[in-house]
């Protein structure tokens, strides 16, 4: 019987947000495994009594970056990790992105300020402004070059939080074509789905923004999915992945670009997908047989 941990967040006092969770115990256990859920910063978790530790919604990482890495490095070793501790460590920095562009992969053009670094903000069109580590849009907001002294305020707070910044020009095509996540389980397109604009004119960086507006299932373009596949093959070293999610944006000519990749923790929105269920679970048991 394989042992497999879903690794998540402790969120107390509130609930958890991972729906998924649940329904994905449920299935690994009604198909044989026995499956737990274990928050990644649990000091008395024994990580090497498990096949395979499976992360899932270590949603408070992007605050504890640096610990969340070391903590990756040691389950590694003590058991299977997926993904492998190496992806984590170079995907909780948005810097990949920089990475992606110079293999040449289609990406939302990109410059990064780190703490010292003048604010160079762009004077002739909407732009983004973003850290290296975060997740649901957090310390993220657009700006038009009027709100110069705004943004300027925003990037001295992340510098002083030690935060690099990255500035994105606003994909405008977002706010009619959406943004489409591309999830891949097993090394194969689980399923797509697309979501509308997070982030809103006027809205602060600090304020608290719905991570995934207008959820819907989406049916991917053999375009989108050429893009997707070239990120993946893009990561270093080709690792293998359990899982990925691609986030694609379409550029001023209506070519896909990525937006994001994400390897660490992405939401599988299976409670859109459930149909989806079935493969998850046989992707996450042969992972397991190979980690034992």
């Amino acid at each position: 019987m394989p042992r497999v941990a879903l690794v998540t967040y402790d969120p107390r006092p509130e609930p958890s947000r991972d729906a998924d969770l649940p329904v994905l115990l449920r299935a690994l256990r009604e198909a044989g495994a026995e499956a737990d859920a274990v928050c990644w910063d649990d000091a008395d978790a024994d990580w090497a009594a498990y096949d395979l530790a499976v992360i899932r919604s270590t949603w408070d990482y992007s605050w504890r970056a640096a610990e969340f890495a070391a903590w990756a490095e040691r389950c590694g070793k003590a058991t299977r990790l997926a993904n492998p501790a190496g992806v984590v460590r170079w995907n909780t920095d948005k810097r990949y992105v920089g990475d992606l562009a110079a293999a040449g992969v289609p990406v939302v053009p990109t410059r990064y300020l780190a703490p010292g670094d003048p604010a160079d903000l762009p004077d002739d069109h909407e732009y983004v402004v973003k850290p290296t580590s975060g997740a649901g849009a957090r310390y993220a907001a657009r700006y038009t070059p009027g709100q110069h002294e705004t943004a300027v305020r925003h990037l001295a707070r992340m510098h002083a939080e030690g935060l690099t910044a990255m500035i994105q020009p606003y994909m405008r095509s977002i706010d009619t074509g959406g943004e489409r996540a591309l999830q891949f389980f097993g090394g194969r397109l689980l399923h797509a789905s697309r979501k509308r604009a997070v982030l809103s004119p006027g809205t602060a960086f600090d304020a608290d923004k719905v991570a995934h507006p207008g959820l819907e299932r989406w049916t991917p373009a053999p375009a989108e999915l050429a893009v997707a596949r070239d990120a993946l093959a893009a990561v270093p070293d080709a690792p293998e992945l359990l899982y990925a999610r691609v986030d694609l944006v379409d550029g001023e000519d209506g070519a896909p670009r990525v937006m994001e990749l994400e390897l660490v923790e992405p939401n599988l929105f299976l409670f859109l997908h459930p149909d989806s269920v079935p493969a998850v679970v046989t992707a996450i048991l042969t992972a397991a047989a190979q980690g034992r």
